[in-house]
């Protein structure tokens, strides 16, 4: 499904104990212009380049993230 969203919030969760056994899991939350919002856990490199604020067209299936295409601004 893909859907006008825009991004509003980003955090991280740190699994796992000890320097060599951390996992870091990358969230994003994403609102629609409905006003609902949808959180979905992205990998780290898509967390990188994602920044809140960002308007675009998600693309996801349930709850799986599949991409995000910004809008660019135009001045």
């Amino acid at each position: 499904m893909n859907a006008q969203a825009k991004v509003v919030t980003k955090r991280t969760s740190v699994h796992g104990g000890g320097e060599t056994n951390a996992h870091n899991s990358y969230f994003v939350t994403f609102e629609f212009d409905s006003g609902d919002r949808l959180e979905l856990q992205v990998k780290g490199q898509e967390y990188g380049q994602l920044v809140e604020g960002d308007n675009g067209e998600l693309q996801f299936q349930g709850t799986r993230y599949l991409g995000y295409t910004r809008y660019r601004n135009y001045i």
